[in-house]
């Protein structure tokens, strides 16, 4: 696992979503962040969502699917399916909540979402995203892709999130699940990290027995020393 900033921020999961099949990142003013994935085997898309750069935080996507807000512009939209592999679906949505990073968390086998997302939306993930959807909060906040991160081995959520919580979780995802923090006690955990299961990057103020208490949860140990 690699810590890494954009533009100087930590919060990289606001600038950015990682899947096994493709990377979207917010262009920047500079080639700095993007030079951080330069050596990676899959697609590398620098792009805007409705002219901002904040791309994870308004997408969410896995293996198969990206889905993005109904703000996106033509153009935007054009690029990204151009830049994609072939095999991936890509849908605009209309959602009254359009920071679908934040409102959406999932993996390759299950989403978890806001309780109050429209029904449409919960059809849009079921079909592009080929996953069942789950509506629940993390700790009774509702935007469960902020409040925790997860690839396919297993899942972070915030630091105040009971054990009797984290059970049910397990029992609901089927994965490792513990509670803890990024960027140096931030509770944010969406916003300071982005995955999949071979590779992970974290926010720079991220330290060092949060980076390790991670690549072990994560089983990314082995892969990134």
């Amino acid at each position: 696992m690699q810590k890494i900033s954009y533009e100087g921020s930590s919060e990289i999961g606001a600038y950015a979503r990682l899947t096994s099949a493709y990377l979207l990142i917010g262009r920047s003013e500079n080639n700095f962040f993007a030079s951080n994935f330069a050596n990676l085997s899959i697609p590398v898309i620098e792009t805007t969502i409705n002219s901002i750069r904040t791309v994870g935080s308004l997408t969410q996507g896995n293996k198969y699917g990206l889905l993005l807000p109904n703000t996106t512009h033509d153009h935007e939209l054009f690029f990204i399916r151009q830049n994609l592999p072939e095999n991936i679906k890509v849908r605009r949505i209309d959602e009254r909540l359009n920071a679908l990073g934040n409102i959406i968390l999932c993996n390759d086998h299950i989403a978890l979402v806001h309780p109050e997302i429209e029904p449409e939306t919960v059809e849009a993930i079921k079909d592009v995203l080929r996953v069942p959807v789950h509506k629940i909060c993390i700790n009774d906040k509702p935007l469960v892709g902020t409040y925790a991160v997860m690839n396919n081995q297993g899942m972070l959520v915030e630091p105040k999130t009971s054990e009797e919580e984290m059970n049910g979780l397990r029992n609901l995802v089927n994965l490792r699940i513990s509670a803890g923090t990024v960027n140096m006690g931030n509770d944010s955990v969406g916003g300071g990290i982005i995955i999949n299961d071979y590779m992970g990057f974290c926010g720079k103020d991220t330290t060092n027995p949060e980076l390790g208490f991670m690549e072990k949860l994560f089983l990314l140990t082995e892969t990134n020393n």
